[in-house]
């Protein structure tokens, strides 16, 4: 699976992207975000305040109950406004 990471965000994790394989039990983005959270302080502290973080996985929008599975893309960005 492979996780990218946007602004500050990859500031904080310390990595733009990164190619994980987590366990069998992490099944969607939230299980994922907890299983990163986990990996490093970095980490942690880039998932903190979930209400700031917005995901994507293969693309699209996706949501802390979004299924995720070995292969797929999975970004993590700040909200994007337009104007």
């Amino acid at each position: 699976m492979k996780i990218l990471y946007f602004a500050w965000l990859r500031e904080k994790a310390g990595t733009a992207e990164e190619e994980v394989a987590p366990p069998a039990s992490v099944r969607t983005v939230g299980d994922l975000i907890a299983w990163l959270s986990a990996r490093s302080p970095g980490h942690a502290a880039a998932f903190a305040d979930l209400s700031t973080v917005r995901c994507a996985v293969n693309q699209d929008f996706a949501g802390p109950e979004t299924p995720i599975a070995p292969g797929d893309e999975v970004a993590f960005f700040p909200p994007v406004t337009g104007g």
